[in-house]
């Protein structure tokens, strides 16, 4: 029998998508050097080894991110308590 999810991916998504504010790639750039404004890098180490890296971005790996930003786990890194906005790519 099929496991019967309590919201799909879909959902979840839609969730994400109204609470996320997007911007293109160019409007980013344009923030760089905002001091209230934290880029964060999601990809992999190899991703970053092989493509290479945005200088002043940190790397918060994906599937550790939202153990970063919880306070309450042993994972928390401090700079998501830092009261500055995210922009992650």
């Amino acid at each position: 029998m099929a496991l019967k999810l309590k919201k799909t991916v879909k959902e979840m998504l839609a969730e994400a998508n109204a609470e996320v504010e997007t911007i293109q790639a160019a409007d980013a750039l344009k923030l760089k050097d905002d001091p209230n404004m934290v880029f964060v890098d999601i990809r992999d180490i190899r991703e970053l080894d092989r493509d290479g890296r945005l200088p002043g971005a940190l790397h918060a790996p994906r599937g550790m991110l939202e153990f970063w930003l919880d306070p309450e786990t042993p994972y928390h890194r401090e700079v998501f308590a830092s009261g500055k906005k995210f922009l992650f790519f």
